[in-house]
């Protein structure tokens, strides 16, 4: 343990701070506010006020595709795939150690657990240093369908309005508050955006490891040439 590289990256205590700012900046209506009208410059585009839903869609879509490719681009797959591969041999190595009651082999493998919590601790890192960067996109897309669905008289685009959506048991208020402070869109919205997610997340993670492993057999077949 004392002879592991420690890992980059950055500190827990900073990236709960950026996270925690982020959600605040997001909850306070001072800063969410601007932050929605400020984008509403470029958001317009997608705001269709007679169908909520499709906007939703919309920046769903925009949200989650830019999230997912600055995730893509600070990841390394081929390296997340090794590690998690290595350390599923190793679960089923040690199940079947003590199932034969393998004394030795039991030994050997908890003498290399270190390193492989070492390795799932990086994997761990890696995929938590990406988040405080997607948040200064997610955030800014939540501040601005806010200020979109947003109803009163100050509304850009409801006011005085009740902002209806069709659901299989009726109409909705996507504004209805849930447990006394949770929109009702934010479900709608995270219920929309997350299906798109996994699907993108995994098509860029297939073209980056295909892409990264040609990489890798080139590299091979180049220094047996040599």
């Amino acid at each position: 343990m004392q002879n592991q590289p420690q890992m980059p990256g950055m500190s827990s205590k900073t990236m709960l701070g950026m996270l925690l700012t982020m959600m605040i900046m997001l909850v306070v209506t001072s800063f969410r506010d601007p932050i929605g009208e400020a984008l509403d410059v470029v958001f317009k585009y997608i705001a269709f006020k007679d169908s909520p839903v499709l906007t939703l869609i919309v920046a769903g879509i925009i949200m989650i595709t830019v999230s997912t490719l600055v995730r893509s681009l600070m990841t390394d797959f081929v390296a997340m795939a090794r590690n998690q591969h290595i350390q599923s041999e190793f679960n089923s190595e040690f199940r079947q150690a003590r199932l034969e009651n393998n004394l030795f082999k039991m030994k050997k493998l908890q003498e290399q657990q270190p390193k492989i919590m070492a390795m799932s601790m990086e994997t761990s890192t890696q995929q938590m240093k990406t988040m405080p960067v997607t948040m200064l996109f997610v955030i800014p897309v939540y501040a601005w369908v806010y200020y979109f669905l947003k109803t009163g008289d100050t509304a850009a685009y409801f006011p005085g309005e009740t902002v209806l959506v069709n659901m299989p048991w009726g109409s909705l208020d996507v504004n209805t508050l849930l447990m006394g402070f949770f929109p009702s869109w934010i479900v709608l919205y995270t219920l929309v955006s997350l299906p798109i997610g996994q699907i993108e997340n995994r098509l860029i993670r297939l073209v980056m490891l295909r892409k990264r492993l040609r990489e890798l057999d080139l590299t091979v077949k180049k220094e047996e040439t040599e």
